[in-house]
C-alpha cells in the first residue's frame, strides 16, 4: 500500500515536469514565432545622400499690379493651380472707378474742345473784321491823299484842310494796323492756351483708358498660375492674394512657373557636402505621389550655407536635382525627399537598418533558426538611412529586427 502511494506521488510528479517543459517550449516557440524578421537580399546596393526639400522652377514669369493706377481692388482670380494659356485673362481688378474718371475726363475734353472751338471762331470774326477795318482805313487815306493832290488848284484853306485830313486819315491806318496786329497776337495766344488745356483733357483721356485697360492682366506665358503671399497684413497674417485684396501698384501678385524646369531643392547638411558633386543620379520622391519613384541628376549645389525662415532657424547648402518628366502632375512647392547616390555596391547583401546591433563594440545580426535566435557577426560595408550592407550572411537569410535579449516577457 505504501508502495503504490509512492508510485503514484512519483508519477504525477513526472508529469507535471512533462507539462512544465512543453509548457516552456510552448512559450518559447511562441517568443520566437513573435518577433519581427526580414530576409537578407542580394542585389545592387545604393549609397545615398538623404535630404528633405521641395519643388522649385528655375525659370517663372511674375504679373505685377499695373503702375500708376489707384485703388485696385480684385474681384476676379483664375483657380490656383490651374494650367493658363498665353493671353488667358488672370487676374481681374474692379474698373468702377476707372469708367468713372474716364467719364468726367472725356466731359472735360469735350468741354475745352467747345472752348477751343469758339475760341477759333472768334478770332476768325475778328481777324475778318480787322482787315474790313484796315481796307477801310485804306480807302480813306487814299480818298484824303486825292484831295490834298488838288491843293494847287483850290483855295489855300481848302488845301491845308486836305492836308489835315490826310494826316488824320494816315493816323488812323497805323492805329488800325497795330490794332489788328495787338488782336491777331491775343487771339492766337488765347488760341494756344486752349489747344494746351485741350491737349491736356485728351492725355488726361488717354490715360484713364489705359488705367481701364490695364484692369485685366493676361498671362504672359502658357502655364499654372499660382498666387503670392498678400504681406500687407503683416507677415504674420500673410496669405495668398485672393478676391476682395487690394494690390498696390507694381506688386508682385502671381507667378507662372515653367514646369519643364522643375527642380527638387534639397536642404544638404555640412557633414554630407563633401560626398557628393554636381552631376550625380539622384532619386526623387513626392510626399503627394508615394509610390512613385522619379529619376533626377544634380545639376548645381550652393557654394554657400544658406539661413532658413524656420524656427529655430538653421544654415545647411541647398543642392538642385532636375527630375526627367513622367507626366505627373508635378506642381512647384510640392514637398519631398531627395537621394543623391553617391555610390554603388553591386551583388550586394543588405539587411534593414533595425536588423543590425552592437555586442562588445562589434555589429551583430540575430539569425532566426530552430532554436530560436542567434548572434552571428558581420562586417559593414556601406549605410543608408533604411539599409546597411553587410558582409558575413547568406542570402535568404532570416534575420530580426528586434534584439531578442531586449524583448520584453510576457
Amino acid at each position: 500500500m505504501k508502495r503504490r502511494k509512492i508510485w503514484r506521488a512519483g508519477l504525477a510528479v513526472a508529469v507535471l515536469a512533462a507539462l512544465a517543459a512543453g509548457a516552456w517550449r510552448a512559450r518559447k516557440a511562441q517568443a520566437a514565432t513573435s518577433l519581427a524578421v526580414a530576409p537578407v537580399r542580394k542585389g545592387d546596393f545604393l549609397v545615398i545622400v538623404r535630404c528633405r526639400g521641395e519643388l522649385k522652377a528655375r525659370r517663372s514669369v511674375q504679373l505685377t499690379a499695373p503702375v500708376n493706377v489707384p485703388d485696385l481692388q480684385i474681384v476676379w482670380l483664375a483657380p490656383s493651380g490651374d494650367p493658363v494659356k498665353t493671353g488667358q485673362p488672370v487676374i481681374r481688378f474692379d474698373p468702377s472707378s476707372a469708367r468713372q474718371q474716364l467719364q468726367e475726363k472725356e466731359a472735360g475734353l469735350n468741354q475745352a474742345q467747345a472752348t477751343l472751338d469758339q475760341a477759333l471762331a472768334q478770332a476768325k470774326i475778328t481777324a475778318e473784321q480787322d482787315k474790313l477795318d484796315m481796307a477801310s482805313a485804306r480807302y480813306d487815306v487814299e480818298k484824303a491823299r486825292l484831295e490834298a493832290s488838288k491843293a494847287e488848284i483850290v483855295s489855300a484853306l481848302q488845301g491845308e484842310e486836305s492836308k489835315i485830313d490826310l494826316g488824320l486819315a494816315e493816323q488812323k491806318l497805323r492805329v488800325q494796323d497795330a490794332t489788328m496786329k495787338l488782336h491777331e497776337a491775343s487771339d492766337t495766344a488765347k488760341v494756344a492756351s486752349l489747344t494746351r488745356l485741350r491737349e491736356q483733357a485728351q492725355g488726361e483721356v488717354d490715360l484713364t483708358k489705359h488705367r481701364l485697360a490695364q484692369m485685366e492682366i493676361p498671362a504672359p506665358s502658357g502655364g499654372v498660375i499660382i498666387y503670392l503671399a498678400n504681406f500687407s497684413q503683416g507677415w504674420m497674417n500673410a496669405k495668398p492674394f485672393k478676391v476682395g485684396d487690394h494690390a498696390w501698384p507694381g506688386g508682385v501678385l502671381a507667378e507662372i512657373p515653367d514646369l519643364s524646369t522643375l527642380e527638387m531643392e534639397g536642404k544638404v547638411e555640412e557633414i554630407d557636402r563633401g560626398r557628393i558633386e554636381v552631376g550625380q543620379a539622384a532619386r526623387v520622391h513626392i510626399d503627394a505621389f508615394p509610390e512613385k519613384t522619379l529619376t533626377a541628376k544634380l545639376v548645381s549645389l550652393s557654394p554657400l550655407t544658406e539661413q532658413s525662415f524656420e524656427w529655430p532657424p538653421t544654415r545647411s547648402f541647398r543642392g538642385y536635382a532636375q527630375i526627367e518628366q513622367d507626366g505627373l502632375r508635378l506642381r512647384p512647392g510640392m514637398n519631398g525627399g531627395l537621394d543623391v547616390i553617391v555610390n554603388k555596391l553591386p551583388d550586394a547583401l543588405s539587411i534593414p537598418a533595425k536588423a543590425l546591433f552592437t555586442r562588445n563594440g562589434k555589429p551583430i545580426v540575430y539569425v532566426a533558426d530552430k532554436k530560436g535566435y542567434s548572434p552571428r557577426e558581420v562586417e559593414l560595408l556601406a549605410r543608408n538611412p533604411d539599409e546597411v550592407a553587410v558582409k558575413g550572411v547568406d542570402a535568404g537569410t532570416m534575420v530580426t529586427l528586434v534584439e531578442p535579449a531586449l524583448e520584453k516577457k510576457p
